[in-house]
């Protein structure tokens, strides 16, 4: 395999009936993590949850940013030291040796092709690519007391901060992996909803959409968006739909607890108080506080509410992508 990955390795994947490959949402990934043998011993870490549950909703964009500053395959063992804020970057058996402006030349001019991806997932424990708790080592030799982050991963977050970054290993919490391809889709969605062709009412359209979701993540937040728009018209657009994408991905940056769950599902089943019956709606309630107890999966009273949703013709309520923020095949609601 050759060493010259200085731009980043597509990851081509077949095309399938049910998820065509155009309808797939653009998504970063540290190039060990797609199986390429680009890490430090030649070999890689192949992610059984982005090849296998994720690669027929994802289409990959794979980079490792250390085999394309030039560091070669495989190549010595590196860490961070100095500042944990600010570390330098030196081979592990040489502190001497500063990589610090050779890794950075090699990501600098690829930080912009990422403006078309929608989410990142990185490598973790990584100098490069570790989002946090990334050990930064003293003079005297051993670790700092405070952590620090990958010097690409912190770059990355700084050019774009609103972008759903998550490391692989921490998509074995099934709260953490539900929130963070909420998040994917929804700034898929805001994207080409809105960024794609801006007004004010594309993004009126879009918060109609979404209110249920972000009210299931903030409370506060719901609020504050709703007042926004409410005053909307007093804004220029340059001013108010960053403000807006700002506010709503950063209420989606926590996972939804099971009670601000439990309050958006009985909000949305109170619409239902003219189009269902008593016994029914009863029933509906009750599951959603077997919910709330933890007997239940959220999947439970979601599938219920939107078996008496299709069937109405209320289209306000047929349209919340709360009831679907994601393909429902993920199963992600199942463990929730």
């Amino acid at each position: 395999m050759s060493n010259d990955t200085s731009i980043p390795i597509a990851f081509h994947q077949a095309n399938t009936p049910d998820h065509p490959i155009e309808n797939k949402v653009k998504v970063g990934l540290s190039a060990c993590l797609a199986g390429l043998d680009v890490r430090y011993n030649g070999g890689h870490s192949r992610s059984k949850i982005c090849n296998n549950r994720l690669q027929n909703y994802f289409s990959f964009t794979t980079f490792c940013p250390e085999v394309a500053a030039g560091f070669g395959t495989p190549r010595p063992t590196m860490r961070l030291i100095g500042d944990p804020q600010n570390p330098t970057l030196t081979y592990s058996d040489d502190s001497h040796a500063d990589l610090t402006a050779q890794l950075t030349a090699g990501f600098q001019d690829k930080l912009e092709s990422f403006a078309s991806l929608d989410g990142y997932i990185l490598m973790k424990n990584s100098p490069s690519c570790g989002m946090n708790r990334i050990k930064v080592y003293q003079e005297n030799g051993y670790p700092h007391p405070e952590k620090g982050r990958g010097i690409f991963a912190a770059a990355l977050r700084e050019r774009y901060p609103l972008l759903p970054i998550e490391e692989e290993g921490r998509l074995n919490d099934a709260k953490l992996f539900e929130n963070f391809v909420l998040r994917v889709y929804a700034h898929h969605y805001f994207r080409h909803e809105v960024l794609k062709a801006p007004s004010f009412t594309a993004l009126i359209n879009f918060h109609s959409r979404y209110k249920y979701v972000v009210m299931a993540h903030s409370q506060q937040s719901y609020r504050k968006l709703g007042r926004l728009l409410a005053n909307g018209k007093q804004y220029s657009l340059d001013d108010l739909i960053p403000t807006y994408q700002t506010l709503l991905m950063t209420s989606l940056s926590r996972p939804a607890s099971s009670k601000n769950h439990t309050n958006t599902l009985m909000h949305i089943a109170g619409y239902l108080k003219k189009t269902v019956p008593s016994k029914a709606r009863q029933h509906i309630a009750l599951i959603i506080e077997r919910y709330r107890k933890g007997e239940l999966p959220l999947v439970t009273p979601l599938t219920l509410l939107k078996h008496y949703i299709d069937q109405s013709d209320n289209l306000y309520l047929r349209q919340q992508r709360y009831l679907a923020p994601y393909p429902e095949e993920l199963g992600l609601n199942n463990r929730l």
